[in-house]
C-alpha cells in the first residue's frame, strides 16, 4: 500500500458532534457524494441543519485524484447514514451520482465510474482505519443500510430508493480483498 496522505480539514462544527472511543467503531459506510465536486461537497456539509449546530457529512472524502480529506475525526459521531452513525465511519468518494435530479424516476442510473485514484486510496485509508479501529470489521454500501423509498419528483405516483450510493459501478470485489471487513446487509 503507498503511504496515504490525509489533508485534515474540520466542519466548523465537528467539536459540536458527541465524542466516542475509538473502540465502539466497528462499521464503515461507503458513499458517494451524489455531487459535482469536493467543493460542493464541502459546502453540503458545513450545512447546519439540526438545532445541535451540526450537519450532515460523512469523516473523509476521497476526490477523484485519490486526495483524502477528513472532515469529521473517526472518535466523533457523524451525521451520514440513518440509523447506523453511533458505530461508524463515512467515507465518501466524489461522484456525479443522480445529480442533480436525484429522486426523478427517469435518472436513476448512477453513469460516473469511479477513478482507480480513488479505489486505491480507499484501500489505504481502509487499512489504515483498522490499525486506528480496533474493532473495525464491517463495511457497507449507504444503499445496504438505507433502503427506504420516496416519492419520485418527477410523478409522485412512483417511488425511487433514497439512497443508491455506492451504486453499481463501484467495485465491491476490488475492494473488499484483503481489507479484513465484511461486507454488512441491512434485514429487510
Amino acid at each position: 500500500m503507498p503511504t496515504l496522505t490525509i489533508h485534515d480539514q474540520p466542519l466548523p462544527y465537528a467539536a459540536k458532534l458527541p465524542e466516542r472511543p475509538a473502540s465502539d467503531v466497528t462499521l464503515v459506510v461507503i458513499h458517494c457524494t451524489e455531487l459535482p465536486d469536493l467543493a460542493t461537497a464541502r459546502e453540503y456539509g458545513e450545512r447546519v441543519l439540526y438545532e445541535t449546530g451540526t450537519g450532515n457529512s460523512g469523516h473523509y472524502y476521497i476526490d477523484r485524484d485519490g486526495s483524502v480529506h477528513r472532515y469529521v475525526p473517526g472518535t466523533r459521531v457523524a451525521h451520514h447514514v440513518r440509523g447506523y452513525n453511533p458505530p461508524s465511519i463515512g467515507i465518501e468518494l466524489v461522484n456525479r451520482g443522480r445529480y442533480p435530479n436525484w429522486f426523478d424516476s427517469r435518472n436513476q442510473t448512477m453513469r460516473e465510474p469511479y477513478t482507480s485514484a480513488q479505489i486505491d486510496a480507499l484501500r489505504a485509508l481502509l487499512a489504515q482505519l483498522r490499525t486506528e479501529y480496533p474493532n473495525l470489521q464491517e463495511i457497507a454500501g449507504h444503499e445496504d443500510l438505507d433502503t427506504a423509498r420516496v416519492p419520485a419528483s418527477d410523478d409522485p405516483s412512483r417511488e425511487v430508493p433514497r439512497k443508491l450510493d455506492p451504486g453499481p459501478l463501484f467495485p465491491w470485489p476490488d475492494v473488499l480483498v484483503g481489507s479484513g471487513l465484511r461486507r454488512l446487509h441491512a434485514p429487510h
